[in-house]
């Protein structure tokens, strides 16, 4: 049976969504529980965590354009090593309990994550426009495993080297990426052509300014950094509450399982109900997630919560990227990829620096509460953008 170009590129990059996200909620998992034991200064328990999406941030636009220079494939490779030299770094701060090099790891960490954001984008690449919803989401739907692997990997890592916890679960981190760099010489994206490069190209002012723009991307910013906001401040809220660290460890798994599990179907629910209802669904999801956070500090609680915050973000940012694909032409494909995920990874950032300083010093109900306003802000931008003109594919 021959399998479709663009099902084969889904598939590699599916793949090595699953490999990131290992890495990464490896990296969740046990980043904060590392450095509330590093840090003299409690506030700054979440810090690693947040460099992680200051990286990315950071990354964004230079590997949209890292990408247009060197292809997908090496652009990815690109970002994988630099993900290695993260997890590295990581191992060797926590041998010499060292918070600032710890954090630095994290921070070469996120660079990764600005590359491996583009994973969603690049499965549409050479998709026929009918198929790019589902791609989107079976890309995304690639960190199920990870849900699981990565939390159950920095249990095994916490202990593997006895002289120092932790320290083996990064050397773990380091292996996974490497791995996904291995996987990702199998990818086959055409380059674009000349023509599409120097196409018609709108300014970038012209192109974030539409209103197809602003709604996708408040929209993905708001689930992203709800999401964000919450679990990174959750290992903190549960050590407060005297938790284990694998209940913690359970609960982050089965966060990251809603989180991705639902990309199995959630690009045909796209298809079917439009991406303005799915962005409300999960806008829905996650505002019921805060109710329940709100309700107790139980594992129970924490766990039904961090489950519908996952949820309510995979619908919500599934639908906003695909909405995004309506606001390009293939030869503004590039910077306005970058300028999206720039504008949502910054607003990302500043939430999770927050977060630790949140939760430690005014408590897990006001982080929670913080949430309705932002969430409030994307179904408002959202319901504007629905009377407008709905404009058609470009790319």
């Amino acid at each position: 049976m021959v399998v479709r170009p663009d099902r084969r590129n889904v598939f590699i990059l599916a793949a090595c969504q699953m490999l990131f996200g290992t890495a990464r909620s490896l990296l969740i998992a046990t980043a904060p529980v590392v450095a509330y034991g590093l840090a003299e200064e409690k506030g700054l328990a979440t810090l690693p965590t947040s460099l992680v999406v200051v990286g990315t941030a950071l990354a964004s636009i230079p590997a949209a354009f890292a990408m247009r220079r060197l292809g997908r494939r090496w652009g990815f490779v690109l970002g994988a090593l630099c993900g290695a030299a993260g997890g590295g770094m990581c191992a060797y701060a926590v041998f010499q309990a060292d918070l600032w090099l710890f954090s630095f790891g994290a921070f070469l960490f996120g660079l990764f994550a600005g590359f491996a954001q583009l994973f969603r984008f690049a499965a549409t690449d050479a998709a026929a426009p009918e198929y790019r919803s589902r791609a989107i989401s079976l890309v995304l739907a690639g960190g199920v495993v990870a849900a699981f692997a990565g939390p159950e990997t920095a249990k095994i890592g916490k202990n593997l080297i006895a002289s120092t916890q932790f320290a083996g679960g990064y050397f773990l981190l380091v292996a996974i990426c490497l791995l996904s760099a291995v996987v990702l010489m199998a990818l086959n994206i055409p380059r674009q052509t000349r023509a599409e490069r120097e196409g018609p190209r709108r300014s970038l002012k012209e192109i974030v300014m539409q209103p197809v723009f602003i709604a996708a991307t408040v929209a993905a910013m708001m689930a992203q950094g709800v999401m964000t906001l919450l679990m990174t401040a959750t290992p903190i809220a549960m050590l407060h509450e005297h938790h284990e660290f694998d209940d913690t460890a359970l609960v982050i798994e089965w966060h990251i399982f809603a989180m991705f599990a639902p990309g199995f179907f959630a690009g045909q629910l796209v298809d079917r109900f439009g991406e303005i209802r799915m962005i409300h669904a999960g806008i829905a999801l996650q505002l019921i997630c805060v109710a329940v956070a709100l309700s107790g500090h139980g594992v129970m609680e924490f766990w039904v919560a961090n489950v519908l915050l996952g949820l309510g973000w995979c619908l919500s940012f599934t639908a906003a990227t695909s909405l995004t694909t309506y606001a390009y032409t293939p030869a503004e494909r590039d910077h306005t990829q970058g300028a999206t995920n720039f504008i949502a990874s910054t607003f990302v950032a500043l939430l999770s620096l927050s977060s630790g300083a949140l939760v430690h010093y005014l408590g897990w109900m006001w982080v929670n509460l913080i949430a309705v306003p932002l969430l409030m802000a994307a179904s408002i931008v959202t319901f504007w953008y629905s009377g407008k003109p709905q404009p058609v594919a470009l790319a």
